[in-house]
């Protein structure tokens, strides 16, 4: 059940519960105190900036997949800003140098390239530069006496995650810097690791992540100041050995002199959220009948088709669970654009709500206006005040302004 009645939702709507965003905070500001570490929101997986007030209240920054996230994370959260791309372009760099307080690069190439934009590098050589990376560290880079820490993104070779898609160690990855390639190379000026391994996975994972980075690449671990662990923790999920994951990284930044960031994404806003839906038609004669909402699987819910995974839906149960099963179809003109089958224990109605949990993380950010579906409106809700707010309705300006 939700805190607040469906009924009272315009819909289609993505609804986050602040008190259970609160709780989430909580155990990862505990993590940040007991394992001496700081936790970073992944814009990737969460940008709800209008609950950056209440983050960052909790955790130490934000790590950007790129320009826009970063200009993003320095306009709306105002603490550290973490910036990794697999390759970044000169005019991007000109104005990610003056708001990041780390950059990780994603092969050898991109930092010689840009290492002459970074204070204190002792072997840049404008012979690495193209022509506008050039003009950028002629220009000093951004502003006076400012400049990221550089780091370089390592790849562990460890696969742990069952679907190739969302696997960042998976054989040929184009993510990250293999032990073989930094052999006899020159890493000077380089002052953090990061890597990457694990999606929506616990502890014991990485527990074998850090083995195989401690074996792989010790030379290169013992002249960083900073590694950065990247994401994939499910942290806030229920039964997550926390202890483990303190004790783990405690023993890691104690044992190399390092500081360690952990980057979730998910992890904050992971059961947090709500998609609420409106039945608008009931269609079908062969099986199943299929009802008709005024969502879409491929427009809101890409994961849905991609990972692909059944998302859960309030009062519902698995196909033939309940008296009455239905495919539940979106509105765009995809034939695949499909959420999956569910029975209910009364027939749906026309008109009837429907409330899908766990849509806080990788739906907001995802969402296209595919079809010229309309977005769902982002509303808060507080159960303090009981109060919800629109925060964001959107529009045909909103799908109009993405085109041409």
């Amino acid at each position: 059940m939700t805190a607040f009645h469906p009924a009272r939702v315009s819909t289609p709507a993505f609804v986050v519960d602040l008190s259970l965003l609160k709780r989430n905070l909580e155990l990862l500001a505990q993590v940040q105190r007991e394992a001496g570490c700081k936790v970073l929101l992944a814009l990737k997986g969460f940008a709800m900036f209008s609950t950056f007030p209440l983050v960052r209240q909790y955790l130490s920054g934000c790590c950007a997949s790129g320009l826009n996230e970063a200009l993003l994370a320095h306009e709306e959260f105002g603490k550290q800003v973490h910036v990794y791309s697999p390759a970044f372009k000169d005019e991007e760099m000109r104005q990610i140098m003056p708001i990041a307080d780390h950059v990780s690069f994603n092969s050898l190439r991109q930092w010689q390239k840009f290492q002459m934009l970074f204070a204190g590098s002792a072997t840049g050589s404008a012979a690495t530069l193209g022509g506008e990376a050039k003009k950028t560290a002629a220009k000093g880079g951004g502003a006076p006496g400012h400049a990221p820490s550089p780091g370089l993104r390592v790849n562990p070779e460890v696969s742990t995650v069952e679907v190739a898609l969302y696997d960042p160690c998976s054989p040929g990855c184009r993510l990250g810097v293999r032990a073989a390639e930094l052999e006899g190379a020159d890493l000077s000026g380089l002052e953090g690791l990061h890597f990457h391994a694990l999606c929506e996975q616990g502890a014991d994972v990485l527990e074998r992540v850090l083995e195989a980075v401690e074996k792989n690449f010790a030379p290169f671990l013992a002249q960083v100041k900073w590694v950065n662990m990247g994401g994939g923790h499910l942290i806030t999920k229920p039964g997550y050995d926390v202890g483990r994951l303190v004790r783990l990284v405690k023993n890691f930044r104690e044992r190399h002199g390092v500081e360690v960031y952990l980057e979730p994404g998910e992890a904050i806003g992971l059961n947090t959220g709500y998609l609420v839906t409106s039945v608008l038609d009931i269609v079908g004669s062969q099986g199943a009948p299929t009802a008709i909402l005024d969502i879409s699987a491929t427009c809101h819910m890409p994961d849905v088709l991609e990972m692909p995974y059944r998302p859960h839906i309030v009062g519902s149960g698995k196909p033939g669970e309940y008296a009455h099963t239905y495919k539940l179809g979106g509105t765009s003109c995809l034939a695949g654009d499909v959420i999956g089958e569910y029975s209910f224990p009364e027939a749906l109605e026309i008109g009837q709500k429907l409330v899908f949990t766990d849509m806080a993380h990788y739906t907001m950010v995802k969402t296209t206006t595919f079809n010229g579906v309309p977005h769902p409106d982002i509303v808060t809700y507080d159960p303090a005040t009981d109060e919800l707010c629109v925060v964001r309705r959107f529009g045909y300006e909103d799908f109009r302004n993405k085109l041409s």
